[in-house]
């Protein structure tokens, strides 16, 4: 039998509420022990996308009216079921369909078998809202190949089906119309042999042909001398990228350079997701976060004014605050807290 997930805020393209992330939590936790249940799919309802992320309003609200202990306790689940769907003992297939953002890498990237579809776009625009890849995006992205996963976390690009195969995002492409017969068969087939039936070739990856000079420019030491290699590059193509890079918080996009680095260094997606609950939770009294939400989410104005202004102004001082402990700990002892404080 087939247990199955179906994120159903369609109206909000799925976003994640706290409330979504617990359910899905409990039924994972239910399915483990129910031998009926041999494999688990995650799909999202409406056709505009799987997931488009977590909800920032809510997290805004957190940051700008408090308490803070909400936004904590969202993350600290959240990352929980990121972790959970990593290390489950039975397969899940997670149906990459549409657009599948921020959280909705979180809730997909991480299951043992992932496909996209020709309407997949898949991406991390945390800096646009000045905030950093999360939901175990550093720990993804920085296995990306060469600094591909470095440009994705410092542009907030979104990909198409290949290119999210090709730096580690997902696995198969499945045409869109064959996803109902993929869920057929996943109720009796193995998810090998089901995925197998209707899988097609993606065709090939945009990003792979910009591979040397992603690897050049983003491979530099710092964002500064990222944006200034890829401006010095002379095409056009390049210096939209800077443009766009330069666009964004220049604390948000130094913090994720900053923890991508690390990332690679460490041995687990376990370790990563902690060193991201520590990000993420400074970031509440961070001003750029607040403003960034505003400005794209709230007031839409896109007109974010970000402080400081200018990526030169941005110290290491100021990076490795992010990186420091959390004042509610690791995001098991914020789960702890929270259940013992409900």
């Amino acid at each position: 039998m087939l247990g199955l997930i179906t994120l159903n805020r369609p109206r909000a393209i799925n976003a994640l509420t706290h409330e979504m992330v617990l359910l899905v939590s409990r039924a994972l936790d239910e399915w483990e022990h129910d031998d009926a249940v041999r494999t688990v799919a995650i799909t999202g309802a409406g056709e505009r996308g799987l997931c488009a992320g977590g909800d920032i309003v809510a997290l805004y609200e957190a940051a700008v009216e408090g308490p803070a202990e909400p936004a904590v306790e969202f993350w600290a689940d959240e990352y929980a079921m990121n972790a959970r769907i990593a290390t489950y003992p039975k397969p899940i297939v997670a149906v990459q369909d549409g657009l599948v953002l921020g959280g909705g890498i979180g809730i997909s990237a991480h299951a043992s078998h992932r496909v996209v579809t020709e309407r997949s776009r898949l991406g991390f625009p945390e800096v646009t809202i000045g905030f950093v890849p999360d939901v175990g995006g550093t720990w993804l992205l920085s296995r990306s190949p060469g600094e591909l996963g470095t440009r994705l976390a410092l542009t907030g690009a979104h990909v198409g089906a290949a290119d999210a195969i090709l730096v580690g995002l997902s696995d198969q492409f499945v045409p869109s119309e064959l996803i109902p017969a993929l869920l057929d068969r996943l109720g009796t087939e193995e998810p090998d042999i089901a995925i197998a039936a209707v899988r097609a070739d993606p065709g090939p990856a945009p990003l792979e042909a910009e591979r040397e000079l992603t690897d050049r420019t983003f491979g530099q030491a710092t964002v500064c001398e990222i944006i200034a290699a890829l401006e010095a590059d002379g095409d056009e193509p390049a210096r939209q990228i800077a443009g766009t890079v330069a666009a964004k918080s220049p604390t948000a996009v130094s913090v994720a350079l900053e923890a991508l680095r690390r990332a690679r260094a460490l041995d687990s997606l376990e370790e990563a997701l902690e060193q991201e609950f520590r990000v993420s939770t400074r970031h509440l009294s961070a001003p750029d976060f607040a403003e960034g939400i505003r400005a794209q989410v709230i007031d839409k104005d896109r007109s974010p004014a970000w402080r400081p202004a200018d990526l030169g102004e941005i110290t290491t001082s100021m990076v490795e605050e992010f990186f420091r402990e959390s004042p509610w700990g690791s995001f098991h002892s914020a789960r702890v807290m929270s259940k013992e404080t409900s």
